[in-house]
């Protein structure tokens, strides 16, 4: 094994020593198997020293980043595309893809899904429900978003439900989504 380390290593040294010592030669048969001329510096142009500014001019120079683009602010100034609704300017609850969504809040940290689905299944059959936990306590957020199939049974729901005492504390009962501003008359503080 030594004796093979050393073979390598004298051949690595009589190899370099080889090209270091003959490395014109080499380069000059690397430049006629390649057709290059490294000698001849007739063949190289020399470039303009204007077409040099230029590039080095800063605009030409490509920017990147936000707000560079110039198509980018002419796009943010035209309105969206939107679909025109069959009643007009009505505002309320409006569907969401899978149903009819609402957003129970002032829920109690310590109260569970079935105590949640024992109150709201009573006016219709709920199609899911999500309750957000803490990721550090364990307890519920606050907040839960109840989904039932048809509007009836969630206006059913937030009539009997909001105001309802759940573990010492009232349940605010409204719809996740809706369409315009609800009007509802403000009380002064």
């Amino acid at each position: 094994l030594f004796y093979g380390f050393i073979h390598r290593f004298i051949y690595y040294i009589n190899v370099s020593s080889f090209i270091s010592n003959n490395y014109k030669t080499i380069l000059n048969k690397m430049a006629e198997v390649l057709e290059v001329g490294i000698d001849r510096e007739d063949e190289f142009e020399v470039d303009d020293d204007e077409e040099m500014n230029r590039l080095k001019s800063s605009k030409s120079r490509k920017k990147k980043g936000r707000g560079f683009k110039e198509s980018a602010d002419a796009r943010s100034n035209e309105p969206f595309e939107s679909i025109e609704d069959e009643k007009g300017d009505i505002t309320g609850p409006q569907k969401s893809v899978e149903g009819w969504i609402l957003f129970v809040t002032n829920v109690h940290e310590e109260a569970q899904e079935d105590d949640l689905h024992n109150l709201f299944g009573d006016h219709g059959n709920i199609r899911n429900m999500h309750l957000n936990l803490d990721r550090r306590t364990g307890f519920l957020k606050g907040y839960a978003l109840v989904e039932y199939e048809t509007f009836k049974e969630a206006q059913n729901a937030i009539d009997a439900c909001h105001g309802e005492d759940l573990l010492g504390q009232k349940l605010e009962v409204g719809w996740a989504f809706t369409k315009g501003v609800v009007k509802t008359k403000r009380r002064k503080r």
